[in-house]
């Protein structure tokens, strides 16, 4: 025990006695851990909601403001968004966007954050949105007494706070306001990113923010609308039971699918990957190459080399670096492929659109999109399983193209076959006449429910109730 208390005090005497030993960049004594008061107010702000040359509103991070003070505003809102095509949410919001605007900063920069809670305020629905209510700030990348700066305001109440970043990292911000998982889950996060003092050790060509997170959904109760389309609530029992109906990049159901994010040939590409849960793990991979460099947490003191995978809890992040070999469609996935059939899949293309070829692990649109919550769930169930081998409207893959199933086969006849296929192929002659047709490939059984199987079906005869041709043009104008 004598020698482990020697040795405690030894080495940093050691270090005090040689002046040529590198400073501590993680020296307390220097770090600012006593910021001013919080304040609150009544001045309710009636401007844009988000503001300050430190944030950047989307994927494309901007360049890092050279001012040593950031000031930062970021509002409350109450809105409704759309996670997905026909999926529209009565969501929460900072900088009324989900996610919240990344903040951007380095180390020894001073934070001065000001919000005004404005979920009191009219939205273009209002009957839609949820009630006003209590909301706060909890920053991540901040040390500083919670029950000062994280304190909840009331609507119309505005709290400013300070605190310098300290240390170097990707870090989450989120409502702090009880019942937290509620509060995340419909839409209040977003990332702050520190630099070290001196920068990255390398030199990137192109820089991403990604923030992977999870939505919980159901059809609002008094089955209300939005332009059209269902509105959904936040589903409490599946947030409590972390089974999410949604996981997705920055928000959206294969957002940036539609919108890929852009690379060359040769170039470095670093990407600052946070997921903000609120429960589920992320195994983040891009297909086609290798990460170079990850830094975990988004410090480069704590770097891995030559990795395939980064596996991220709630509220972890990694900084990722990897080069763009030829000219193509690299697809960014979450490996556990339950979430990337959820919408958690990306492209970084080093063409001005998206190939139109299908892609491996990818759910390319197939269709417009329908109303009925069931139909709704029955296109993205169908474009996250079946676009491998079957097409809407597109013709014949693997297997038919199943644009006029509905008017060839009665309800019985496809619940049958979505249910059990391999009991199909036994008797029935119209499956046998298929399989000869198709090279011998059986489908395989996909064990769906009978909701699912429902939500097929409702699908596909909202298909073929459309004008012909005109799914097809909704499609492609989406």
């Amino acid at each position: 025990m004598k020698t482990i208390l020697l040795a405690a005090v030894a080495v940093p005497l050691l270090a005090a006695c040689n002046p040529s030993a590198p400073p501590d960049a993680y020296d307390v004594s220097k770090m600012d851990l006593k910021p001013a008061p919080a304040k609150v107010s009544a001045e309710r702000n009636k401007g844009a909601f988000a503001e300050g040359a430190a944030l950047s509103m989307g994927a494309e991070l901007k360049k890092l403001d050279p001012s040593p003070v950031k000031t930062v505003r970021l509002d409350t809102t109450h809105r409704v968004i759309e996670i997905a095509p026909g999926v529209k949410f009565s969501a929460w919001t900072f900088g009324n966007q989900v996610p919240g605007p990344t903040v951007r900063a380095r180390v020894g920069d001073r934070i001065k954050f000001i919000m005004t809670n404005r979920s009191d305020e009219p939205a273009p629905v209002p009957q839609l949105v949820a009630a006003p209510m209590m909301h706060s700030m909890d920053f991540h990348a901040a040390m500083v007494s919670p029950q000062d700066k994280y304190r909840s305001i009331a609507p119309g109440q505005t709290i400013e706070f300070e605190f310098t970043a300290n240390y170097p990292g990707i870090f989450m911000y989120h409502c702090g306001t009880p019942m937290i998982l509620e509060h995340i889950a419909s839409g209040m996060y977003g990332a702050v990113i520190v630099e070290p003092r001196g920068g990255y050790p390398t030199k990137a060509d192109r820089e991403y923010v990604v923030i992977q997170s999870e939505f919980y959904v159901k059809p609002s109760p008094g089955k209300q609308k939005v332009d059209g389309a269902p509105l959904y609530v936040l589903d409490g029992e599946r947030l409590r039971a972390a089974q999410p109906t949604h996981t997705v990049f920055n928000g959206v159901h294969n957002g940036m699918v539609k919108q890929p994010l852009a690379a060359k040939p040769g170039e470095r590409v670093r990407m600052f990957v946070l997921n903000v849960g609120p429960s589920k793990t992320s195994s983040f991979h891009v297909v086609g190459t290798i990460f170079d460099r990850v830094w975990i947490e988004g410090n480069p003191d704590n770097q891995m080399r030559g990795m395939q995978t980064v596996l991220l809890g709630s509220s972890n992040a990694a900084i990722v670096e990897y080069l763009i070999p030829e000219e193509g469609a690299y697809i960014m996935v979450d490996h556990h492929f339950a979430n990337a059939s959820q919408g958690a899949i990306g492209l970084v293309s080093t063409a001005a659109k998206p190939p139109a070829q299908d892609l491996e692990h990818h759910n390319m649109p197939a269709s417009a999109t329908p109303t009925e919550p069931d139909a709704v769930a029955g296109k993205l169930a169908f474009e996250s399983k079946c676009l491998a081998c079957h097409s809407m409207g597109q013709g014949k893959k693997l297997g038919p193209d199943l644009a006029g199933v509905t008017k060839q086969r009665d309800t019985g006849w496809l619940t049958r076959w979505l249910k059990s296929p391999e009991e199909m192929l036994k008797t029935d002659q119209h499956a046998k006449a298929m399989l000869k047709e198709y090279n011998n490939i059986p489908m395989p059984n996909q064990s769906l429910t009978d909701a699912e199987i429902k939500q097929f079906i409702k699908y596909f005869q909202w298909y073929d109730a459309q004008p012909a041709g005109s799914v097809k043009a909704q499609a492609a104008g989406h």
